[in-house]
């Protein structure tokens, strides 16, 4: 499933150092208020919504491959980033199985959140939707400080030795 969701989003070797620039992460990472804003915005602006969520959707899209690589990945979101390709990458080079329970508890932190996003969207329940607004973004954070442990432990790797610079 990630793999193909990062097939999706064009994540080729070249593409996921571009996406490790920190610029690319903390564009992002502000995504998914927006989103859950503009799918609201209904409510007040009917059919015009659908603007800023194509703006949104096609940044989401592009995004990754937009910036350029960064000049060092020595830091925390371009570790985050390369963590989260490490991940992807656990069945043919496998990870220390400790991440393994972890990852899935915030991966389940983020799809309740979705769900509470979902239902709240739905019924027309702000407090719903911020809340699950606020436990997708939280679990993500989470999971992408995760992600930098399993870079950390994997960073000498042979596979992976090249991604610090």
């Amino acid at each position: 499933m990630e793999e193909k969701l990062a097939k999706l989003f064009g994540l080729n070797d070249e593409n996921w150092l571009k996406h490790a620039n920190p610029k690319s992460v903390w564009t992002r990472a502000p995504l998914l208020p927006f989103i859950v804003l503009a799918i609201w915005s209904k409510e007040w602006i009917g059919i015009w919504c659908l603007a800023p969520l194509t703006t949104l959707f096609i940044w989401t899209i592009i995004n990754p491959s937009f910036f350029p690589a960064p000049k060092t990945t020595n830091n925390w979101a371009s570790k985050a980033v390369l963590g989260e390709k490490i991940w992807i990458n656990r069945k043919k080079t496998p990870i220390p199985t400790h991440h393994n329970r972890a990852i899935n508890i915030l991966v389940s932190v983020q799809l309740t959140g979705l769900v509470l996003i979902i239902i709240g969207i739905y019924q027309l329940n702000p407090w719903q939707a911020i809340s699950g607004t606020i436990c997708v973004f939280l679990g993500k954070m989470w999971f992408l400080d995760r992600t930098v442990w399993i870079f950390e432990d994997m960073k000498d790797n042979p596979e992976y030795s090249n991604l610090l610079f």
